[in-house]
């Protein structure tokens, strides 16, 4: 069983969970997203009540699509925000950071507001660019700021990195791994410039087809 991580003294600390809300559909994975939730509450040895969680996803309704934001505190209280999800571009263009991730950084693995690396790389997006993807420090394919990353190799494989290459298990991933879409596997940047088709997304915006700049 995983050891429970020390959570940071940082009041403002919350677990994370973005969801897509659709008119006459409701939450869009709504059970992955609760599950991963739980995880890494677990692991934090923060209390999670799913039925405190779906009370508070249940206060939202719409006409619209809705970006939602569900978080957990430290003192195990839920809160929602929401915001318009726009429609996305048929082509997401991406680069690669600067920064490097190191693979074992076991907060990489848990979605909480302990990502300053990611924020502050998708705050200084470069013109013309929607996404940024990390490398590690082994020269290994990470994700994106926002999303996982997909790619179809022409051997046929269509590979995602493994979470031992630091990535976190994103929503969209879980269940496209699940359903033997993709696999899992190493990337390198070799593997990026001649892969035949790059997707990047996550369980609020799906998959996105994606072009390499630069």
């Amino acid at each position: 069983m995983e050891s429970p991580l020390c959570p940071p003294a940082d009041p403002d600390f919350r677990i994370i969970e973005t969801l897509g809300f659709r008119p006459g559909t409701g939450f869009v994975r709504r059970d992955r997203h609760l599950a991963r939730m739980q995880r890494t509450a677990a692991a934090l040895g923060i209390s999670f009540s799913r039925d405190a969680a779906i009370e508070a996803l249940n206060a939202i309704a719409g006409h619209a699509p809705l970006r939602c934001r569900l978080t957990l505190a430290l003192d195990e209280s839920f809160d929602v925000t929401t915001g318009v999800l726009t429609e996305n571009p048929p082509v997401w263009r991406i680069a690669v950071a600067d920064t490097r991730l190191a693979s074992s950084d076991v907060w990489l693995r848990h979605k909480t507001t302990q990502r300053s690396v990611y924020d502050a790389a998708r705050a200084s997006l470069p013109d013309g660019i929607d996404e940024l993807l990390f490398l590690n420090e082994r020269d290994e394919l990470c994700e994106g700021t926002i999303t996982n990353l997909f790619a179809h190799l022409s051997d046929g494989q269509r590979l995602t990195p493994r979470l031992s290459s630091g990535v976190l298990p994103g929503i969209l991933r879980e269940e496209l791994i699940d359903n033997k879409q993709v696999t899992e596997g190493v990337l390198s940047l070799t593997d990026l410039e001649n892969a035949e088709k790059l997707f990047v997304g996550n369980s609020l915006r799906g998959l996105i087809r994606a072009e390499l700049v630069g």
